[in-house]
């Protein structure tokens, strides 16, 4: 009977050793997909303007659950009241663009085992949750030029007191890993940013001083803040964005990693028979 135990031990710890070396290690590789601007120049969540987006993933696998991921992402967003269906914003016309670089870290929960290499366990759906880290600087075309809208105050920032180019934010989403084989998979998902700021547009309050905002800044920067057209529109202290909300993005990608988990068991000979 002994000798019957030690070999169930034995074969029991190999089985496991086998399952956590699927389960355990590193992952790493790249994404490419797709961006999409959410706030006060698309309020409708109009998903007709997607901009470039490319990225770079590192996940560590606790086990078969949960994983830990680090990832660089870029990605382009742009926003325009031309193209909106609201009154206010089709007067107000406004528009932007903006380069963003983006670092997240999350922690990803598996809603079935995953195993790499397993023909049953090499699927699952996922969710995620963590924070980022981004650099954004919304930009627009000014007379034949594109010209960094931080620089000309338009909700009368005074000069050295405009807003951070770097913020924060909450990173969460949802995807789906598959394997290809046992050292590759694919992954599909959809990663949304929630932020800290509400200028990635350049637009978040009221209309400045126009007196004082040229002083400051010269003629171009009135022309810039409030470039409408329709008489009377967008009068000192009257309503530029909604404050209230701040703006947001999403990724959707897919991505291919490779997996490069060892084999961690302990040594056949440390067990006495």
């Amino acid at each position: 009977m002994p000798l019957v135990k030690h070999i169930s031990i034995l074969v029991f710890l190999t089985v496991t050793c086998f399952q956590l070396q699927a389960q355990k290690g590193w992952e790493l590789g790249g994404w490419l997909g797709s961006s999409f601007y959410f706030g006060d120049l698309n309020t409708s969540y109009d998903l007709s303007r997607p901009g470039l987006a490319a990225g770079l993933i590192s996940r560590y696998n606790l086990n078969e659950r949960l994983s830990f991921t680090g990832s660089f992402n870029y990605g382009r967003v742009r926003g325009s009241d031309e193209v909106s269906n609201n009154s206010f914003q089709r007067d107000r016309n406004l528009n932007f663009y903006s380069d963003i670089f983006d670092i997240a870290t999350v922690v990803e929960f598996n809603f079935f085992p995953y195993i790499h290499g397993s023909y049953k366990q090499g699927f699952t759906p996922y969710i995620f949750a963590g924070a980022n880290v981004f650099r954004y600087n919304p930009k627009k075309e000014f007379q034949g030029n594109i010209i960094d809208l931080v620089d000309y105050g338009t909700e009368g920032q005074f000069p050295g007191q405009e807003y951070n180019l770097v913020s924060f934010g909450a990173a969460y989403g949802i995807g789906v890993k598959w394997d290809i084989n046992r050292l590759w998979s694919l992954n599909a998902f959809i990663s949304g940013r929630r932020l800290l700021t509400d200028y990635l547009d350049d637009v978040s309050g009221e209309y400045p001083n126009y007196n004082q905002l040229k002083a400051d800044r010269g003629d171009d920067a009135v022309e810039i803040a409030n470039p409408s057209t329709t008489e009377g529109f967008g009068a000192t202290n009257t309503q530029r964005g909604d404050s209230t909300k701040n703006d947001a993005y999403h990724f959707v990608g897919i991505s291919m990693l490779r997996y490069f988990g060892k084999l961690e068991c302990p040594k056949i000979s440390t067990i006495k028979l």
